[in-house]
Parts: C-alpha cells; sequence; structure tokens
C-alpha cells in the first residue's frame, strides 16, 4: 500500500489559522461565513469589493510582503507539527512543491509605481527583489532553512496550484525521489488581480451563491496552507490526518478563461484520481467542487460531477450499501473563506479531510434556488454520515485541471511502475512574426495580435515543434511552462492602466495574460493539448524545473507525451529588475525553446534519456537558455 499520507499540516484562512482554517461545523449547523466588504477593495473604486481576508496577527513575525507571511505561517506550523510526530526529519530527502497565482503581487504593485514615480534606485532595488513571483516562495523557505532543498518546485498555476502542488509531491513519493514532501499553496489579496477579475465580470455583488440561481461570481480570500506527505509504508507509526490515494489532471484546451461547457475536461481528471486510486466512484461520499459560482463554471463542473459517478449501479450510493441512499454531498468551500486561488485547492483538501474524519457531510454556505442547469446535492446544515473518500477538483485560468483522491483509511492502492522518458525532439525560435504564426497556427491574425509578446514567443516555439515532428503528434499531449521572470512586463503594462484610469476600468482583454499559466494554455487551445498543464518558476532556472515536472509525469504515466516550454520576452522591465537585484551580468535574451519528451519507445530508436530527477540550478543561464544549455550537455 503506498497512499501518500498527511501526518502534518497547517493553514491560514479568513476563518482562523490551523485547524480553524477549515474546520467543518458540528452536526446541526450551518456553514460560517468570513466573506465581508472589504475597505481596501472599496477605496479602490471597485463595484464589487467583497472578499474574505485572514487574520492580521499570523503567529509570525511581520515581513514587508503578506503572501510571504501567510506562507510563513502555514510552514510553520507544519514544521512545529513535524517535529512532534517525526523527530529528525530534516535529516530526510524532503521534497518542496508550493503553488501560488500571484506571488509576490502585492510588492510589485509598489515596485511598479515606485518605477513609474523615478524614486531613486536604493528603494527600487529594495521592491524588485520582492516584485517577483517566486520571491514569497523562496523568502518563506529561507526564515525556516529549507531555501536549499534540491528537489523544490514553485507551481505557477492559478487555480488549480496547490492541488496541482499535492498531486506532483505524489508522483515523487511514488517514485521514491525523496522521503517527505511539504506541498500545499499561498495567496494574498491584492486590487491587481480583484480588479481583474471584476473587469471578467466574475466576482460577487454580494455572497457567492454556488449551484444556485442567480449566482453572479466569487468573492476573493487569501490563506495559505501546507501539508506534509509522506509515504504509507514510512510513516513510521506517525497518526495520519487523511490519505492521498489518486491524482490525475487535464486541459481543457477550450478557452483560456472560460471553462469547457461541457465538463468533460474535469471529468477526465477526476476519473484519472479515482482510476489511479483504484477506488470505486460508487464509495465516493464527497466532493469538494472548484465552486466559483459564476454562472459557465458552476454548470461546468456539475456536468462533470455527474460523468463521473455515473459509473454507479442501480441502488448504489456512497459509502453504504441501500438504494435510495442520497447522492454525494457537494462542498462548496470558496463560498465561505473566499476563493484563496493558490491555496484554494489544499485549504478545500483539508475541509475535506476534517469532514472525512468527523464522519460529518459539510454544509453549503450559498442560499437560494438550486439551479436546474447545474445541480448538485448540497446541503443546509451539517449531517452526520460515513465517509471514507472524498474527491477534490479544480479548474484553472488556462483551462488547467487537476483532482484528488482523498480517503480516510488506507486504499490498497497501487502506483504504477516508473517508465523511461526520452527527449523526441526541440525547437528554438528568436522572435515572432504574426503572419507566419496566423499561418502555422490556423489562428486569426488580429487574435494573434491580442496576445502578449509571451504568449505569441511560446506559440511560435510550439508551432516549429509541430513542423518537426507533425501536429499530430502533439495533439492530447500535456505541457509545462518553465518561467525565469514570467509576465512581468505584461503585468507592469496591465497595472499602469489601473493605475491610470482607475481599478474599475482595467482591461479585460489583457488581465488574463497576467496568469504565468496562460501561455501553456494558448498552447493547448491551439495545439489541443489536453494533458496535464500547469507553470513553474522558483527562480531564474525555471525552465529546468519545467523539464524535470514533464519528465516526471511521463515517468509516472500521467501522460504519453509533454511539450515542455520555457520563453522569455525579455521587456524593459524584467531587464531592470535583474540589474536592480544585482544580476545584471547574467544574460536574458528574447527567445523560446519547446521540447518533446515521450515515454521510452519499445524499438531501436535511440533518442536521449531525461532524467526525472535531473538538478535544477538556479544560479546558471536564465530561462530558456537553460534549457538550451541542457540541450547542449546532453547532445
Amino acid at each position: 500500500m503506498t497512499d501518500a499520507c498527511v501526518i502534518a499540516s497547517g493553514a491560514v484562512s479568513a476563518l482562523g489559522l490551523g485547524p480553524l482554517a477549515y474546520r467543518v461545523p458540528g452536526a446541526g449547523e450551518p456553514a460560517p461565513v468570513a466573506i465581508t466588504r472589504d475597505a481596501e477593495l472599496d477605496r479602490a473604486g471597485l463595484l464589487r469589493p467583497f472578499a474574505a481576508r485572514a487574520p492580521a496577527e499570523l503567529g509570525v513575525a511581520p515581513g514587508t510582503d503578506r503572501a510571504t507571511d501567510l506562507l510563513k505561517a502555514a510552514l510553520s506550523q507544519t514544521l512545529a507539527a513535524l517535529e512532534a510526530v517525526r523527530p529528525g526529519f530534516r535529516g530526510e530527502r524532503i521534497g518542496i512543491a508550493l503553488g501560488t497565482s500571484s506571488g509576490g503581487m502585492l510588492t510589485a504593485e509598489r515596485f511598479f509605481a515606485a518605477r513609474a514615480e523615478g524614486v531613486d534606485a536604493g528603494s527600487l532595488a529594495a521592491l524588485a527583489s520582492g516584485a517577483t513571483y517566486f520571491a514569497p516562495f523562496n523568502d518563506a523557505l529561507a526564515a525556516f532553512g529549507l531555501e536549499r532543498t534540491p528537489l523544490r518546485t514553485h507551481l505557477l498555476a492559478a487555480c488549480a496550484a496547490s492541488t496541482l502542488a499535492i498531486g506532483l509531491g505524489l508522483r515523487w513519493l511514488d517514485r521514491d525521489a525523496c522521503d517527505l514532501v511539504l506541498a500545499g499553496g499561498y495567496d494574498a489579496l491584492s486590487t491587481f488581480v480583484a480588479a481583474g477579475f471584476e473587469a471578467l465580470r466574475a466576482t460577487t455583488a454580494s455572497k457567492s451563491r454556488p449551484f444556485r440561481v442567480g449566482r453572479d461570481g466569487m468573492a476573493l480570500g487569501e490563506g495559505a496552507a501546507v501539508v506534509a506527505l509522506v509515504r504509507e509504508d514510512r510513516r513510521r507509526g506517525a497518526p495520519v490526518i487523511v490519505r492521498v490515494a489518486g491524482f490525475g489532471a487535464s486541459t481543457d484546451a477550450v478557452h483560456i478563461t472560460a471553462p469547457d461547457r461541457t465538463g468533460s475536461g474535469l471529468a477526465r481528471a477526476g476519473a484519472a484520481a479515482l482510476a489511479d486510486a483504484g477506488w470505486p466512484a460508487s464509495r465516493v461520499g464527497l466532493v469538494s467542487a472548484h465552486a466559483t459560482a459564476t454562472p459557465y463554471n458552476d454548470a461546468m463542473e456539475s456536468r462533470a460531477i455527474a460523468a463521473l459517478l455515473a459509473t454507479r449501479g442501480p441502488g448504489e450510493r456512497s459509502d453504504a450499501p441501500g438504494a435510495g441512499a442520497p447522492p454525494p454531498v457537494v462542498h462548496p468551500f470558496k463560498a465561505q473563506i473566499g476563493h484563496t486561488l493558490g491555496a484554494a485547492g489544499v485549504l478545500e483538501a483539508l475541509a475535506a479531510s476534517a469532514a472525512l474524519n468527523a464522519s460529518i457531510a459539510p454544509p453549503a454556505a450559498s442560499e437560494g434556488e438550486l439551479d436546474p442547469d447545474a445541480p448538485a446535492h448540497l446541503l443546509e446544515r451539517a449531517e452526520p454520515r460515513p465517509l471514507s473518500a472524498a474527491l477534490k477538483l479544480s479548474a484553472a485560468f488556462g483551462g488547467a485541471n487537476a483532482a484528488l483522491l482523498l480517503t480516510s483509511s488506507a486504499s490498497g492502492r497501487r502506483p504504477r511502475r516508473p517508465r523511461a522518458v526520452v527527449l523526441r525532439a526541440h525547437a528554438r525560435v528568436t522572435g515572432s512574426d504574426l503572419g507566419r504564426l496566423a499561418e502555422a497556427t490556423g489562428i486569426a491574425r488580429d487574435r494573434l495580435a491580442r496576445l502578449d509578446a509571451l504568449c505569441r514567443l511560446g506559440l511560435t516555439a510550439v508551432a516549429a515543434l509541430a513542423a518537426i515532428v507533425g501536429a499530430d503528434s502533439l495533439r492530447g499531449a500535456g505541457i509545462v511552462a518553465g518561467h525565469a521572470l514570467a509576465t512581468i512586463d505584461t503585468n507592469e503594462v496591465y497595472d499602469a492602466r489601473r493605475r491610470a484610469r482607475g481599478a474599475r476600468f482595467v482591461e479585460p482583454r489583457l488581465f488574463p495574460a497576467t496568469s504565468p499559466n496562460a501561455i501553456a494554455g494558448e498552447c493547448a487551445i491551439a495545439y489541443q493539448l489536453t494533458g496535464p498543464s500547469f507553470a513553474v518558476g522558483a527562480g531564474l532556472g525555471g525552465a529546468l524545473e519545467a523539464l524535470r515536472a514533464a519528465a516526471d509525469l511521463v515517468a509516472s504515466s500521467d501522460a504519453d507525451r509533454m511539450v515542455v516550454l520555457a520563453a522569455d520576452d525579455a521587456g524593459p522591465v524584467a531587464r531592470e529588475l535583474l540589474g536592480l537585484t544585482g544580476a545584471e551580468h547574467r544574460t536574458l535574451a528574447c527567445g523560446a525553446v519547446a521540447l518533446l519528451l515521450q515515454a521510452a519507445p519499445g524499438d531501436t530508436e535511440r533518442l536521449r534519456k531525461v532524467d526525472p530527477d535531473l538538478p535544477v540550478d538556479h544560479e546558471g543561464p536564465v530561462g530558456h537558455l537553460a534549457l538550451l544549455r541542457w540541450i547542449d550537455e546532453h547532445a
């Protein structure tokens, strides 16, 4: 039996710290709601200024960035718990997978404003060091002496980030790449992000009402959570909070922000998680829903849940025999703590774990008539109920989907044998041409012109790869994008317009491109890359993180083929930031590299092997140049 057992955790949400952050009400109690009208978003001029903020006091010394403080608080709790249940854990092989949507965006807002105002270089440099997506990740790890952990990755995967992080941690344990994994995610509230979601008409004018008639969107929240995972056969007597028995991931490849309305993409991720665990749908008693309370997302998710659980036989129900029993309860936790973005998946998984352990089916905070186009079994008050498994579903910008199967007892899971991974082909580009790109992809030139420079570079590189291997060879593959400074130049353009026009008047067209996962999503749409997709970046060598993560997914049979993509638009903000942080000697070039990895063929074809445990060097070449060096060294 090789489930991944959660033996320690730490959490922060608007409901409180520790177990309070994800507590499940007692039998007969309604769901607590922490969403309120937010003074800061109100002052910014937003029309829908509702949010859920975590407590001001987090139990750690406050720093200059709220996101860093949130992550430090969650890590502090987890590490303290680990000291109690697994003394000496620091001497073990540790893997760290943490996800986020916006990283150091609060500091980035201040950096962009100070840069525009022409402040002195010293003051600007102090802000620049915290303005990257990876700054909170590295600063929080450094606070606990973990910043040099060899196996660490920072997932930039929007709303699915921490679900994917836990899944990647499961794969590391499956392959015996480490002894213990710290996985989770974090995000802080920022006007930058709140304004973008309001512009996309995704936020509520009052309270979130998932799966209800008249629902109008979500409220943002902030939070962080980290879980410590070990293999079932190596927990050394530590008590188990919950078991992660299955993981699956997929991509809609339909639209950069809107979900596939059929729900088929999310259903594929859920089905993969169930298959990974060898767990029948009839034994799922709880679905931890993504539940953003937007009209299309909830309807899509309802269809995905129905498709996943349609395998029940006549009279079968969740967790107990007998005909006529109720279907699995759907838990929309975001309606209580807000949409915590990078922390959402792990906080929702912990809430589901609390329900499993208490044998309590949790209530939904939403009110009103159920939408017949988005049916879901919601409870007004918590009910005692035997529960043995919960399915956690997540969806994100770029069409990325992820799912986890959580169990309260050993599942009997037997992971697949790791496969050899090879590099089939690679392509490099140094720029993009709209006319040629339109011809190669079949995408209208005017639509390509509306994309940011980074996405156009990525599409150009994947088009060049398709020209080598054939577009049909890419169809159905997954994609991992590796970042150095990600979308920082695009972010500055978006934020400059926000400052000039006001938060209420940001451009909805530009906001999706500020997500580091957008480049993976655009390429997935163009080439029908329906396997797992996300972006990574724990430093300037993030391209190598992408190579390692993609190799992991192929080795673990999550995908037969994966595209690895690294792109740098080398804009003025990125160049200035390198100079301000003392890295002006490191070359930042415009260009992109795309690679195609696949499971090793059974014939005698000689292809380059890729080690899923390859080292990642953040002190070497920047961005896509790191992939080029790896290719040269392994030729």
